[in-house]
């Protein structure tokens, strides 16, 4: 996976912070987790090809959110952007409806298919490659986070399977599947022919109160992307407005067992990051502030 931060400001975007959105690459797809206002032009301004993207995944429908949403879908929809397939977007019950409504605000027709899929906390995609989890967040209107979830994979221990002499082919397939085979009369296992390498897991956690499901949505992630709008001293304005400050960012990575926190989403007051790092340090060691455009390889 491959992230590319196209805008890690909150409300109010600053000269040099956008609206929300975080663009991901894993293989043939393209995550564009939130589509704040001007994310197209991000977008061209990183090298990204808006025709790249293959699902959305909306956390709630706050304008810092969501503003980008129409110019996008019209851009891609131009002759100039060919797009071909089905986008996927996924976001809070009721996406139908705010779907609908922006499409009869707005004086053009989405030209391409369009898949809308209302998620729950749970499993909101899966394939043989990865899988798409979503938990319900505690913010003043219905919010999800997301975790990308790559699979895990088996591979062929070939050293040993090259001296018990076992052909390329199906036999192998079943032992990558799990299964048993025999071979020259013998029973061969998964366990001495085989071994697993762990797939890696993003987790990205938008506007929210502490709350469980946080920690459970980012257990064990390689990289936790997170909302880090306030520093400790407003932990009462946090609150009110139902975000998080960054200890308590820190403290979800500390309890989730991840490897790697990125702190997003900023209020405009803060002209660097400094406190913010150091607030969620005082519970967490491995952590970074994202700007418009950093990259992330996972």
């Amino acid at each position: 996976m491959e992230l590319v931060f196209l805008g890690t400001s909150s409300m109010v975007p600053t000269k040099d912070r956008n609206h929300s959105a975080v663009f991901v690459s894993f293989g043939s797809e393209g995550f564009l987790v939130d589509c704040g206002e001007g994310t197209q032009r991000q977008m061209k301004i990183a090298g990204i090809n808006l025709v790249d993207i293959t699902k959305i995944l909306i956390s709630h429908w706050h304008g810092d959110h969501v503003l980008g949403l129409a110019g996008l879908l019209q851009t891609m929809s131009s002759s100039s952007n060919t797009y071909a397939g089905t986008l996927e977007i996924y976001g809070p019950p009721g996406l139908e409806r705010q779907f609908g409504l922006l499409k009869d605000a707005l004086s053009f027709e989405v030209t391409f298919g369009v898949k809308l899929v209302e998620v729950k906390s749970g499993v909101v995609f899966s394939n043989k490659d990865f899988r798409i989890e979503a938990a319900r967040l505690e913010h003043s209107v219905a919010c999800f986070g997301y975790s990308i979830v790559e699979n895990d994979r088996v591979h062929i221990k070939t050293d040993v399977t090259r001296k018990l002499g076992i052909p390329d082919g199906p036999l192998l397939g079943k032992l990558q599947e799990g299964k048993s085979i025999t071979w020259k009369g013998r029973s061969i296992s998964p366990d001495e022919t085989t071994y697993v390498t762990k797939g890696k897991k993003l987790t990205v956690i938008a506007d929210t109160a502490l709350c469980k499901s946080c920690i459970e949505l980012a257990d064990g992630a390689d990289l936790l992307v997170c909302e880090s709008t306030y520093d400790n001293r407003l932990e009462d304005k946090a609150e009110q407005y139902r975000h998080l400050t960054a200890g308590q960012a820190g403290l979800i990575a500390n309890k989730a067992g991840v490897k790697k926190l990125v702190l997003t989403h900023f209020s405009q007051r803060y002209k660097n990051t400094q406190q913010i790092e150091e607030d969620a340090r005082t519970v967490f060691d491995n952590v970074v502030s994202a700007k418009d455009f950093m990259r992330l390889r996972l």
